[in-house]
């Protein structure tokens, strides 16, 4: 297959199982690092029995800060088959998860998009992406995902450069943010378990409130005050030395603080908020083949 999965379209040649020469280098078949149920996502999503959470090796990003790199820079995970994936979706759900949880899953559309349509699980499946998705991919997963769980890194072009390597990061994920919320609607049950809808994240960076408000303020306007937002406090340095110096502390409460103020002065109704406690390496899993 020649590659055009994510926005960099890099025309890579990808087959089923070797690694091929594009941005991501993943094969055309997934290479997952774990499968098990995740009690970390937000509460519609975690709830009481756990997401049941996929993690796909390789990125389409190179978040200098990513969490985790261990497995977003392809070095670990294992290569599976469709068959294979199939029976992890089912294993999830046998275990009671509220929902099948594709964590990084955008390099890995095109295959995503031909194994839901051979299985869809019986239980909600969320697209959980860094918001660097292009539009067509997402059409091509329309009736097979339920709801949307987007970052929205960047507005800021120069610092989605610096940080990403990806200059034209915030014109892709507001337009791919939009998709999105296009194709799925806001539907809870009884318990308050999301079974289909939007819910975007950003993860707030030292020294880039400004940058963080501007989302706000574009979310606000283009998708309205019900939308719902989940704020993060959990960057954390991960022990590494960045170029940015900015990025080689933690977020300080205040600079959290001036977000979540523009959250309510904006009017939102529906957001989740974080303890200063998540920022901690301790509540990144163990990449270590569980599930696979």
């Amino acid at each position: 297959m020649i590659c055009t999965a994510c926005p960099r379209r890099c025309g890579a040649q990808r087959t089923e199982n070797a690694a091929s020469t594009g941005f991501c280098k993943m094969p055309y078949n997934p290479v997952l690092a774990r499968a098990a149920l995740h009690f970390w996502e937000e509460p519609p999503i975690s709830g009481k029995n756990g997401s049941g959470a996929i993690f796909f090796s390789g990125c389409s990003l190179r978040c200098v800060f990513c969490q985790n790199f261990e497995i977003s820079r392809g070095e670990t995970g294992k290569p599976v088959s469709r068959a294979r994936f199939i029976e992890i979706m089912q294993e999830l759900e046998a275990k009671g998860a509220h929902n099948i949880n594709l964590v990084n899953p955008t390099h890995f559309t095109p295959f995503l998009a031909e194994a839901l349509r051979e299985y869809k699980p019986k239980i909600p499946v969320v697209y959980n992406s860094g918001g660097y998705d292009s539009v067509e991919s997402l059409r091509s997963l329309r009736g097979l995902v339920d709801i949307y769980l987007p970052d929205f890194k960047y507005f800021d072009a120069e610092l989605a450069k610096s940080c990403s390597a990806a200059a034209d990061y915030p014109e892709i994920a507001r337009a791919a943010i939009l998709e999105m919320r296009a194709q799925v609607e806001d539907v809870f049950d009884a318990d308050g378990i999301m079974q289909s809808g939007l819910l975007v994240r950003h993860l707030v960076l030292p020294k880039h409130t400004e940058d963080s408000k501007n989302i706000l303020r574009w979310i606000r306007e283009n998708l309205g005050e019900k939308t719902y937002l989940s704020l993060m406090s959990q960057y954390t340095p991960c022990s590494r030395t960045y170029a940015q110096k900015e990025l080689n502390r933690r977020l300080t409460t205040a600079e959290y603080q001036r977000v979540v103020d523009e959250f309510w002065a904006l009017g939102f109704r529906n957001g989740f908020m974080q303890e200063r406690t998540a920022a901690d390496t301790c509540y990144i899993p163990k990449f270590d083949g569980t599930g696979i």
